[in-house]
């Protein structure tokens, strides 16, 4: 058989091979990426303390985690349920302004330690969580 008489055969092949590549990519592929992640979010009433989260959260995260933390290109959206309170605990948080993360879950790169205060990232787990609740995110036991 000559290559002419194979062209079928090498186009139905070629087909399969991209169709399977489109399914396998989300499963394969990279995560969710900065335009990916940023989603119109419901933003609550605030309790008195979270509002003080937001004030903290607006000067300090917000460059990377965007306003109402969902997300840059910078880095990830904390109302993602990734970060519900079975998986990422309130502890986490105070972790990570502390000393900083490494690089995990998301293509961002590591987070450094934040300048912020004990009541601050008290005040600004309390926003973040009552907008993760606001949209959905409660507590699920880890799976990951």
């Amino acid at each position: 058989m000559s290559v002419a008489e194979n062209i079928p055969k090498y186009a139905v092949i070629a087909v399969l091979v991209g169709g399977f590549g489109v399914w396998l990519w989300p499963h394969v592929g990279p995560g969710d990426t900065g335009s990916r992640t940023k989603a119109a979010l419901k933003v609550p009433d605030l309790s008195p303390q979270a509002a003080i989260g937001k004030e903290a959260f607006d000067a300090v995260c917000a460059e990377c985690h965007g306003a109402n933390a969902a997300g840059t290109d910078k880095g990830p959206p904390l109302v993602h349920d990734i970060y519900n309170p079975g998986h990422h605990p309130d502890e986490a948080f105070f972790v990570a302004a502390k000393l900083g993360v490494r690089q995990h879950h998301w293509p961002y790169g590591n987070m450094p330690p934040q300048q912020v205060s004990q009541d601050q990232v008290a005040a600004i787990v309390q926003y973040v969580r009552e907008l993760q609740l606001e949209n959905g995110i409660t507590t699920k036991p880890h799976t990951m």
